[in-house]
């Protein structure tokens, strides 16, 4: 596997892949790499081409600034498991190389209207000017034919398809299901934060969002209804809930009975711990 931690440096690798008409396939992470990230190398490396893997914990995505600070940093680990995946190249480049000497004040930033205002916009503000910044800012230096991203991060997902189609990148954008530990658990940098008792309670998230989905097959229940049955379950479980929520799966909006194509949606914290999670459904 190559590592490259420049601009310049990835762009002379580049050139010769691109003079070849090989494709790029390309994984953006911010490391602390757990087998979720490596099922978004292994699907990219089904395509023919080179797969390009980015490490950088982008600080224009983190509001709490606390919460960028304690961030797990795991290079050494994520070079060894990006090695075993057979990763052709890893971009992992500082802050400098991203945002220049101006630093994050001086940056043209990108948003993506209406998908990114509520939800984990509401929650998080700034967030996904910060997401869509960055992922605009490496598509720009990788130039990807193809972008594999996880589907727990579903909002981030919406956004992501949303900036590409309407800022005419030519970069197809492949979902990848969540994977999951055997509690239902879905895999996340931040479960590391749990502790014993907490990462017990956890799983309840992903359990709400199945009674969730149950209830709407199987039920007449209006969606608030549904969700406000469930927020109670949540939090008589030891969680505190940010939202249950049951949209659309293109705007994210509020969803009604009789539509298709829907996603139930999840926020809630155990102690300082933020987790997230979802059922699409259709």
């Amino acid at each position: 596997m190559l590592i490259v931690e420049s601009v310049q440096a990835l762009r002379e690798v580049i050139i010769p892949i691109q003079g070849q008409n090989e494709a790029i396939n390309f994984v953006p992470t911010m490391g602390n790499l757990h087998q979720g990230h490596i099922a978004l190398v292994d699907e990219a490396k089904k395509i023919p081409g080179k797969t390009i893997v980015s490490i950088f914990v982008n600080p224009m995505q983190f509001n709490d600034q606390s919460d960028l600070a304690k961030y797990p940093r795991t290079m050494d680990a994520d070079i060894e498991k990006l090695q075993a995946a057979n990763t052709d190249i890893l971009f992992a480049p500082n802050i400098a190389e991203i945002y220049g000497p101006e630093g994050l004040d001086g940056q043209t930033k990108i948003s993506v209207p209406d998908i990114s205002e509520n939800l984990e916009g509401a929650s998080r503000p700034g967030h996904f000017d910060g997401v869509a910044t960055v992922v605009a800012k490496l598509f720009n230096l990788v130039q990807p034919q193809n972008a594999i991203f996880g589907e727990k991060d579903f909002q981030q997902l919406a956004v992501i398809r949303k900036m590409v189609e309407n800022l005419n990148f030519p970069v197809d954008i492949i979902s990848h299901p969540t994977i999951r530990e055997s509690d239902g658990l879905a895999m996340s940098s931040r479960n590391g934060y749990l502790n014993t008792e907490q990462r017990a309670v956890a799983p309840n998230l992903y359990k709400s969002l199945q009674m969730m989905q149950k209830q709407i097959e199987s039920s007449s229940e209006p969606f608030l209804t549904i969700q406000q049955n469930a927020m109670a379950w949540l939090n008589s479980k030891g969680m505190e809930t940010d939202y249950l929520f049951i949209a659309d799966a293109r705007t994210l909006q509020q969803a009604e009975r009789g539509k298709e194509n829907l996603v139930i949606l999840g926020a809630a914290y155990l102690g300082k711990t933020r987790l997230i999670d979802n059922i699409p459904l259709g």
